[in-house]
Formats: structure tokens, C-alpha cells, sequence
């Protein structure tokens, strides 16, 4: 009995067989990259999403046959090179993924063939470095080169000698990194004596997992999580050993290496929730590898399973704590008219929009939502060849923010909130910093 087109059900990924040797196996790969891409050609839903699919359906259309049959076997990789792994054709778009017979998971089968990629090691050098986090990161974050690093990432000729030696666009957003990671230079326990009040699901006390960017460059986004946490009698404790989530070597196909940085951090997770704590990231893209993409990976680990039961999105967490009558409302200040831009890797979690829920709880405050994909997509915004396309991304989201007259703006992501004010400042706008959604929150508390 043929299975019908769509439903209303939420997707069935499947677990990701990635040790197994059809895997890695060339033959089998190129047959299912033409199974799937003759599917996506007749179906073209997923055309607005990301530069995949435009560049599959123009190596279609200019073939001979005007069908997947026709185009060069060489060309899939072109494809594959645009997927930057946002997991929205997958979660949001596709009506043929299991339980449907036709068995489609788009970004899995990128996943496949980047991994292959790697294997056969047909990836750049500034892939493979820029996606280092950890040592690229704590070289960069001390006394003296954190000054020179940020110094250089202003200077146009340093750019574009970075160009010429890294393929890094001269024009792309870098982060901003601080001389001493935040995980050096605060107290492991915050807030330890406060009344933690547990819930159905929460045990109202949170171990903050500080991530890349929150232990380097986004400082100021996990020290405005603490003040909130805090003002909500939540204890803290800052996870000050924990490494990379992964998510940058899973988009390179390393997937070795995504094994040995979740081996590392498991002992941590797993301590801290043997402890009583629950586990929290700010950063949606680190949640969710957590919650989907390990699991998927390993979905025999038990303790897999028991850290993504116990991990947590910051405004999840929030919003089951205010539904057990366990969040404060006394806001103090409200935000006016808010852009607020869902993070792709928070939108395919399928939680619904816990963010947007929380800040319509501050009074005399607007909120317009954007889910829209922001263009900066790990590495691909900053990379040479990918740069002017993150930006035609990104227009959309841009469009919408300045439509909304918004006095502040920001997104989930960093990453995205940076992207969309460096595109607006490239069209010449005065523009403010873009804001983490938990450091408005801490301003409307006015802690």
C-alpha cells in the first residue's frame, strides 16, 4: 500500500548509518545522490531554501534530456558543496521523508557525500582549519593576539591578504574575540544558594554548556543568560571543560572526529545531570546536536539518550518554567518593536517559538518574526566563493527587519544576528549591534 504525500505528523528521521561500508562505498553513494536528486527535480518545493537546489535544478534544465539522467555524475558535488546543513528541507519542506516509501532525507545524504568528500580528502585546507574551533579559538583568545586578531579583521589590506592565503572574503563578518575566554574568568558556581524549585521537567537548576562562541566571542550573551537564570532562582554551573559541540566538522564530514569531541564532552553532560542539574546552550546549532544530530549518529548510546533527555534550548527552558508558574513576569523595562530572526538550526527542533512566546510575555512589546534563512550558515558566509551568495540569502531577512522599524533586533544565532547587520551596513544603513534574544530579556528585567 503506497504511502500518501505528506501529513501533519512531525518528520521520522532516520539514524544515520555511517559506520557501515555502503556508506563510503563511491557506487552506492552516486546511486542514491541520483535516486534522491530525480525525486527533488520533480518535486522543486525546496527552491527557496539554500543554493542546493537551484544548482541541482540548473544542471537538470541544461542538460540534454532535461532530466537527473542527463547531468554529469561529476557535477553532485556541486550540489553537495551549497547544503551548509540547515536541516530545513528535511524538517519544514520535504513530504518524502519516512514513514513515506520514497525514504528522502536530503541532508543526510549531503551529510553521506561530504563525509566521502573528506575521506577521499577532496576538502580544502581552510576547511579543515577554520572548522578546528577549539585550538584555532583558545589560540586566538589570549592576552596581546585576541588584539592583533581583531585589529586585523578591520584592516581592509589584512583582509585582503587573508584572501589571497585563506579564501576568506575580505568583506565577510569575523567575530569579535576577547583576550581571556570566559570560561578562565568565571565562577564555576553561580547563584548556588539560590531556592531552586524543580518542575515536571525541569529540576530548575542549569549547567550552562558555554560553547565556542560564548566562551570567545559572544561573552556578554552567556553572562545576560546567567543574570536571567539567576533572577529566576535558577542556580548556575558553567560547564568550564567541556569541548566543541562538533557541528562544524559534521558540515565538513568529519564525522570521526564528531565521535572523539562527543566522547570527550559525555563525561562532563553526564556529571553535571548526575549532579541535578539540566543542561543548556545558547547557541541553537550546539543544542541541536545534541538533541538531534548525536542521536541520530549513535542511537544505541544510552548515554546519548540520557543527555539529549536533559539538554535543553535557553527559551524551551524558559517558557516550561513559566508554564509550571516558576518564571518571573516582573519586567521592568519594555522592548518596543522587536525583529527577531528564528535561527534555522532552533526551527528544525521542532519545539515551536519558544523565543518569540517569552518576549510577548514583556508588556508594551512588539515582536516580528522572521524564519527565514539569515545567509551566514557556519562557514559559508565568510568563505570566498559563498559570500556573495550568503548575502542574496540574507536580503529577505533584511527586508523584514527594516519593514518592522524595529528598535532592536536580533536573532538566536550570533552568527545570524551578526550576518544581518553586516548586510544592512552594506547597504549603507546605520545600524546598531544585533542582540541575543536572552540579553533583551535581561534588559526587561533591568538586572
Amino acid at each position: 500500500m503506497a504511502v500518501r504525500e505528506g501529513s501533519l505528523e512531525a518528520p521520522a528521521r532516520e539514524p544515520l548509518d555511517w559506520k557501515s561500508e555502503a556508506f563510503s562505498n563511491k557506487d552506492s553513494l552516486y546511486s542514491e545522490l541520483e535516486r534522491v536528486f530525480d525525486i527533488c527535480h520533480g518535486c522543486r518545493r525546496c527552491v527557496s531554501l539554500c543554493d542546493s537546489f537551484p544548482t541541482l535544478f540548473d544542471l537538470v534544465d541544461e542538460s540534454e534530456t532535461l532530466e537527473v539522467d542527463g547531468v554529469d555524475k561529476d557535477d553532485y558535488m556541486k550540489v553537495v558543496d551549497q547544503c551548509f546543513l540547515c536541516d530545513l528541507c528535511a524538517e519544514t519542506k520535504c513530504p518524502y521523508l519516512p514513514p513515506h516509501e520514497w525514504a528522502v532525507d536530503f541532508p543526510h545524504l549531503m551529510l553521506r557525500a561530504k563525509a566521502y568528500k573528506f575521506k577521499n580528502q577532496d576538502t580544502r585546507w581552510r576547511d579543515r582549519l577554520i572548522t578546528s574551533t577549539d585550538p584555532i579559538f583558545d589560540a586566538l583568545s589570549t592576552p596581546g593576539v585576541a588584539q592583533l586578531a581583531n585589529a586585523a579583521s578591520g584592516s581592509k589590506p589584512l583582509r585582503k591578504l587573508m584572501e589571497g592565503v585563506m579564501e576568506i572574503h575580505p568583506d565577510a563578518p569575523i567575530p569579535h574575540f576577547h583576550a581571556t575566554a570566559l570560561t578562565k574568568k568565571t565562577d564555576k558556581e553561580i547563584g548556588r544558594a539560590l531556592p531552586a524549585k524543580a518542575s515536571d521537567r525541569t529540576t530548575g537548576k542549569v549547567a550552562i554548556y558555554v560553547t565556542c562562541y560564548g566562551d570567545h566571542n559572544e561573552q556578554q550573551m552567556v553572562e545576560d543568560l546567567i543574570a536571567v537564570l539567576n533572577h529566576n532562582d535558577i542556580p548556575v554551573r558553567i560547564l568550564k571543560d567541556a569541548k566543541c559541540c562538533g557541528m562544524p566538522k559534521l558540515e565538513l564530514g568529519d564525522l570521526k572526529k564528531v565521535e572523539q569531541l562527543k566522547d570527550a564532552n559525555l563525561p562532563v553532560f553526564l556529571q553535571a545531570i548526575e549532579d541535578g542539574y539540566d543542561i543548556m546552550a545558547p547557541i541553537p546549532s550546539c543544542v541541536l546536536m545534541y538533541k538531534q544530530e548525536l542521536p541520530l549518529m549513535f542511537p544505541e548510546d544510552e548515554q546519548v539518550a540520557k543527555v539529549k533527555a536533559g539538554f535543553f534550548d535557553p527559551f524551551e527552558y524558559l517558557m516550561l518554567r513559566h508554564k509550571a508558574g516558576l518564571v518571573k513576569t516582573d519586567f521592568a523595562n519594555s522592548l518596543g518593536k522587536v525583529a527577531y530572526h528564528v535561527a534555522c538550526h532552533q526551527r528544525v527542533q521542532n519545539f515551536g517559538m519558544k523565543t518569540r512566546d517569552f518576549l510577548k510575555l514583556i508588556p508594551n512589546t512588539e515582536i516580528t518574526a522572521i524564519e527565514r534563512c539569515s545567509g551566514h550558515d557556519g562557514t559559508y558566509a565568510i568563505r570566498s566563493e559563498t559570500y556573495e551568495k550568503a548575502m542574496k540569502i540574507a536580503r529577505p531577512v533584511v527586508t523584514r527587519v527594516k519593514q518592522a522599524e524595529a528598535d532592536t533586533f536580533g536573532s538566536d544565532c550570533p552568527m545570524a544576528g551578526r550576518m544581518i547587520a553586516h548586510s544592512m551596513e552594506q547597504e549603507g544603513l546605520d545600524v546598531n549591534k544585533a542582540e541575543h534574544p536572552i540579553t533583551m530579556v535581561r534588559k526587561a528585567y533591568g538586572v
